[in-house]
Formats: C-alpha cells, sequence, structure tokens
C-alpha cells in the first residue's frame, strides 16, 4: 500500500489528506504479513513486547542534570530472556530499573550496555517476562512513504500508524551522528523508546526525538526520529559481553554545539569535559579543525573523528571576541566520562 502523495505536494499537506482508512491500512498491512502460522497473532500480542522502563540514575551521574534522576519511556523485549532494547539517554548512569508490562506486571532489570555512538540501550529482567519478543527486521528495507507503525507502552492504545518521510543524515548537538536516521511523520506523543514496527510486523528503529523538521529538503513537517535497527547487529554481542562496544571509541570533546546563521556555536561545555579543561567557553564559535574550515555539525564531527580514536589531541580553530585561535583538545572516550557503575 502507498499513500496519496501526489508529485509535487507538500508532504505536510498530503498527510493531513491522507484518509484515515488509508493510515489504519497499516495495521491490516502488519496483521496480514505476520509469518505462515502465525495468522492468529493479535495487534496485542505483537505490542505486547513493548514495556513500560523506569530507571532510577546515580546521584553523581553526568546527565542528571540534562535528563534528571527518575527516567520513564518505553522499551521493547527482544529475546525469551527477557533482554529489553530501548533508546540510551532513558537508562544510561542508571544503578536499578524497572519494567512493566501491559497486564500490569512490575519486574526489576539490570543494565546490560549503552553505546553512545547509536544511542542505544539494553535491560534485562530479572526474570522472563513470558512476552512473545518483537522480531527483528532491517531498517534498509524501509523505504521512504512507506505505512509504519510506532508503538509505545501502554498496549495498543498507544499504537499509531505513521508514514516514513524521510531517511537522511541527522547530527546531535550533543556530538551525535547517525549517517541514516528514519524519520516519520505525525508525530507520536510518547516517542522515547517507542517501536517502529514495519509492514511485516518486525522491529526497524527505536524512537529517539520528537523534530520540527521530519521531512527532507526543511519542509516543516513534524514527526519522530527512530534510530535504525541496523545499528545495533554490529555491537549487540560487545553490549552483552562487556557493556559497551569494543575499541577505544570515537574522541569526544564534552561539547553541545548548534548552527546559527550559519556557524557552529558552541551551546555548552560539559563540565570537567576535555573542551573545558583545555578552555574552550560556551559562546565561542568552532571555525575548523587542525586548519581545515568546518562546513556544518555534520562535517565537524567527522573532521574530528578523522583524526583518530578517544585520546587523540584535537587542534580546534574557534572564534572569540572577533580574533581566531587554536586549543589543543586532549579528547577521550565519552562512555569514561559518565558515572556507569550503579552507586546510589
Amino acid at each position: 500500500m502507498r499513500p496519496p502523495f501526489p508529485k509535487g505536494m507538500p508532504m505536510r499537506i498530503a498527510i493531513r489528506r491522507a484518509s484515515r482508512n488509508a493510515l489504519l491500512g497499516a495495521l491490516a498491512l502488519v496483521a496480514s504479513a505476520l509469518p505462515a502460522g502465525a495468522q492468529s497473532t493479535s495487534l496485542d500480542e505483537l505490542v505486547s513486547a513493548v514495556v513500560r522502563i523506569k530507571t532510577h540514575i546515580n546521584a553523581d551521574g553526568r546527565t542528571v542534570e540534562n535528563l534528571g534522576r527518575s527516567r520513564e519511556g518505553s522499551g521493547i523485549v527482544i529475546d525469551q530472556s527477557g533482554l529489553v532494547l530501548t533508546i540510551g539517554y532513558l537508562m544510561v548512569e542508571a544503578f536499578a530499573a524497572e519494567v512493566m508490562t501491559n497486564d500490569g506486571r512490575t519486574v526489576p532489570a539490570d543494565i546490560v550496555g549503552y553505546d553512545h555512538e547509536s544511542g542505544f540501550g539494553l535491560l534485562r529482567t530479572s526474570a522472563p517476562l513470558k512476552l512473545k519478543p518483537l522480531a527483528i527486521g532491517s531498517s534498509a528495507d524501509v523505504k521512504v512513504r512507506d505505512p509504519v507503525l510506532i508503538a509505545s507502552f501502554g498496549g495498543t492504545a498507544m499504537v499509531r500508524p505513521v508514514f516514513v518521510v524521510s531517511k537522511r543524515e541527522f547530527a546531535g548537538s550533543w556530538e551525535y551522528l547517525l549517517d541514516e536516521a528514519i524519520f516519520t511523520a505525525p508525530p507520536h506523543p510518547t516517542w522515547s523508546g517507542a517501536a517502529l514496527i514495519s509492514r511485516d510486523g518486525k522491529l526497524v528503529g527505536v524512537g529517539s526525538l520528537i523534530v520540527p523538521d521530519a521531512a527532507a529538503g526543511g519542509e516543516p513537517v513534524p514527526g519522530n526520529m527512530f534510530v535504525p535497527i541496523d545499528r545495533l547487529g554490529p555491537i549487540l554481542g560487545d553490549l552483552l559481553a562487556d557493556g559497551r562496544a569494543d575499541g577505544e571509541g570515537r574522541p569526544w570533546l564534552g561539547l553541545n554545539t548548534v548552527e546559527v546563521g550559519g556557524r557552529l556555536l558552541v551551546s555548552k561545555v560539559t563540565p570537567s569535559g576535555p573542551a573545558e579543561k583545555a578552555g574552550l567557553a560556551r559562546g565561542d564559535i568552532i571555525v575548523g579543525v587542525n586548519g581545515e574550515r568546518t562546513d556544518g555539525l555534520a562535517d565537524f564531527y567527522r573532521k574530528v573523528w578523522a583524526r583518530g580514536r578517544a585520546g587523540t589531541v584535537i587542534p580546534l580553530d574557534f572564534e572569540r571576541g572577533g580574533a581566531e585561535r587554536r586549543i589543543e583538545v586532549p579528547s577521550i572516550n565519552r562512555l569514561d566520562h559518565l558515572k556507569l557503575k550503579s552507586t546510589l
């Protein structure tokens, strides 16, 4: 099924004009595409794997200021033992967690792993949940204009049929970059850790953000951004074994940077982070890396990461008070800055 997106029509208008029946057709597509022998599976059973998670964060956690000490959102059960996939900001630096099923059960959960580069986090319940895991699909197979479902905790009442409106690069201000994120519209109200479910009833993304510009080309279409599930496979074994991806990781500076009028403005410097220790301050303007001019936020990150792995000294060119300067920032692995050990 393809929604009625007439050629040349703005995406926001096309989505508005798509009938409710056309949107709800995504539900029928999921049901009809279930594997042979599983046709009796209901939508309730399909989304029962989407659970509520609540986490309690270390008091001295580096993320407490921005994200708080108690966090709630959705998680997705992906195996029979109670392994739960979620968006990492819900559980990073947590010392305790619990999972609540749609039928009212609450089960304690352990912190398994966190990956800053993808944004994924993993928990495991203390006992199997006896829920059918949501099968993992391929985000590469999802196409723009495909009808899909977003499911957050709360059962079928929290399922929304939506459309994929773009697949494109996403650069976050917190030194975060996805080469290809999945953007959907209209927006889902409880997106954090929500499951993006394809037409064949499989998990293809995990909810990360609500955005004002989900469509490509800068068109003002509000929607959600999802981390593609294909990012999980290469790191899953490491997260299960060690709690983090193998290797030294990318160089991290401890900056929040936003594009303002075509310039890269430092909006925040992480306390005790590498950039603050080197002397960078809020309000500075990033202009280059080792003499190479930056062309936007994504290009800035790529130039930093191209210098080497975590621990590499990054020569940053910046502007302050109208004068251009350079500082040497000894980078670190972002995970080494966080308080990942369980403390009250």
